[in-house]
């Protein structure tokens, strides 16, 4: 395969997973700060 191939390939994986990665981190993220507003201010979860 080409050098250039291969380059591709790997960074196409590399975006992969830090795109993956942030989807979720985000997720808990939310999931965490939804929790805090329930605590603290007393907010439904689900707004």
């Amino acid at each position: 395969m080409n050098i250039f191939t291969i380059f591709a390939i790997i960074l196409g994986g590399i975006i992969a997973l830090a795109s993956s990665a942030g989807i979720a981190l985000g997720i808990f993220a939310t999931i965490l700060y939804k929790i805090y507003r329930k605590i603290r201010y007393g907010i439904s979860i689900f707004d």
